[in-house]
């Protein structure tokens, strides 16, 4: 059984969407404000969390910053702000995705799903049975899910690691912003642009030594993406 942590400090929002998640099979942790959140990811085996951004004590973002530190685990940020700007900043910090409230319990179950299946799997843009993906001194391990750079392990987010693999698996092929987010989260690219780009920052920030001039992310001007043939 997989275990998801729900933090919202309104506990009515907490256990609604524990009836929705026992519904399908998981198990729900609970916690009130970040700093409970911590307390549990560090005795609790946790394979997604669900946290609200507004909370007293630690907030959701100082939360996943600090979560960021040390776990991979894939976050969604549950707010009342629907702006793009708190939709960027959640992703900045390392959240996978964000749902806005009022929200439907059952998109919150597509995406838990969702997020799980690219945690869990990585399998679904499976292009050769060969685990090991190479790049010059970039190496991606697909049973391990390890990535190294010059031989040094770099730690990526699940959004990273697809977006990534993606890119790796099809070195030299251009990808445009719709299809890395269509192939990455599953669902139609409206408005992606930013969602992709910060992603990608975040990828080269973690993988090129001087990020402002990547050796393997490169950007194809008005054309997308892709990882250079090494």
């Amino acid at each position: 059984m997989m275990n998801i942590l729900v933090c919202d400090d309104d506990r009515e929002i907490v256990d609604a969407i524990e009836i929705y998640l026992n519904q399908e099979g998981y198990r729900v942790l609970k916690a009130y404000d970040g700093e409970q959140a911590l307390e549990v990811l560090k005795t609790e085996s946790v394979q997604l969390v669900i946290i609200d951004i507004m909370m007293p004590k630690l907030d959701g973002i100082r939360a996943t910053i600090k979560i960021r530190e040390s776990n991979s685990v894939p976050v969604i940020f549950l707010s009342a702000k629907s702006e793009d700007t708190d939709k960027i900043l959640g992703l900045n910090v390392g959240a996978d995705d964000y749902v806005t409230k009022p929200f439907n319990p059952l998109e919150l179950v597509a995406r838990v799903k969702s997020n799980l299946r690219r945690y869990t799997s990585l399998g679904s843009l499976n292009v050769t049975n060969n685990a090991l993906f190479v790049a010059g001194g970039l190496c991606m391990n697909d049973d391990t899910k390890e990535v190294t750079v010059d031989g040094e392990p770099v730690k990526l987010t699940p959004i990273e690691y697809n977006i990534l693999l993606l890119l790796v698996k099809n070195q030299g092929r251009v990808f445009s912003i719709d299809q890395i987010y269509e192939n990455i989260w599953n669902e139609e690219a409206i408005g992606a642009d930013n969602t992709v780009a910060v992603h990608i920052r975040h990828i080269r920030e973690k993988i090129e030594i001087n990020p402002k001039e990547p050796r393997y992310l490169k950007v194809v001007w008005g054309v997308g993406y892709k990882v250079e043939k090494q």
